[in-house]
C-alpha cells in the first residue's frame, strides 16, 4: 500500500505505539543504523579499551589513562551521534519512499531533514527528541513507555553528553559536574551500555511505527 497525500497530517502528529515487543527479544532484522553502531562504533570503543588496558602504571601511566578516558567520552559520543543521525535517515527515507504524489514526497524530504540538530549538536535528548518528532513521534515517551530502564538511560545519556562538552571545550565549571574535572573509565563504560540499550530500543520502536505508517516493514 502506497502512502498518499493524509500521511503529510499525519507525519507531524504524535502517535501513540500500541505494540510494545519483549525488550529482550531480539530483533532478527536490524537497521543498516544498529548494524553500523554494533561494527564500527564497537570496534572503535572495544580498540580505546584495549588502550586502556595496555596503560602501565606510574604517573605516566595514570596521565594516559586519564586522556584516554577523555577520548574515549568524545568518540562515545561521536559513534552515538553518527547512529542516531544515521537511523533519523533511514526513517526518514522509509517515510519519503512510501510517499505519493512524488512532489508531496519532495516535501516531506525537506521537512525531515530541515534544521537537523543532530547534524551539528551532540546526540542529547533534547536534540534526539526534536529531530525525531520531525517524523511524527516522540521517541523518549515511546522509549520510556517500552522499558522502565529508559529513564536511566536517558539521564546517563545526559550525563555523557555534559562531559563530552566539558572535554571537548575544556570548561569543567557546569554545576551537573560537580566540581570534577575528570570522568571515571566506569562511568564512560556505564553510559556506553547506556547508549547500547536506547540505540537497541530506538531500533524497535521506529520499525513498528514506521510499519505501521507504511504498511512495509522498514528493515
Amino acid at each position: 500500500m502506497r502512502v498518499t497525500l493524509s500521511l503529510f497530517k499525519l507525519s507531524f502528529a504524535v502517535p501513540v505505539l500500541v505494540d510494545n515487543p519483549d525488550p529482550g527479544r531480539a530483533n532478527p532484522m536490524p537497521s543498516r543504523s544498529l548494524l553500523r553502531w554494533r561494527a564500527t562504533g564497537r570496534r572503535a570503543l572495544n580498540e580505546i579499551e584495549a588502550a586502556h588496558r595496555a596503560v602501565g602504571g606510574g604517573r605516566a601511566g595514570r596521565f594516559a589513562a586519564q586522556q584516554l578516558t577523555q577520548a574515549y567520552v568524545l568518540l562515545l559520543s561521536s559513534h552515538f551521534q553518527r547512529f542516531c543521525r544515521d537511523l533519523h535517515s533511514e526513517c526518514a527515507d522509509h517515510l519519503v519512499n512510501a510517499t505519493t504524489p512524488a512532489h508531496v514526497a519532495a516535501v516531506f524530504r525537506a521537512r525531515f531533514a530541515e534544521g537537523r540538530k543532530l547534524n551539528i549538536g551532540n546526540p542529547n535528548p533534547g536534540n534526539i527528541g526534536a529531530d525525531f518528532a520531525h517524523l511524527g513521534i516522540d521517541v523518549w515517551r515511546e522509549l520510556h513507555s517500552r522499558a522502565k530502564l529508559n529513564a536511566a538511560r536517558q539521564r546517563k545519556l545526559q550525563a555523557l553528553c555534559d562531559w563530552r562538552n566539558a572535554v571537548a571545550h575544556n570548561d569543567f565549571r557546569k554545576p551537573v559536574l560537580n566540581g570534577r574535572t575528570e570522568p571515571t573509565l566506569s562511568e564512560v563504560r556505564a553510559w556506553r551500555a547506556a547508549c547500547h540499550g536506547l540505540a537497541v530500543d530506538l531500533d524497535r520502536i521506529m520499525a513498528a511505527y514506521l510499519k505501521r505508517q507504511t504498511n512495509v516493514a522498514p528493515w
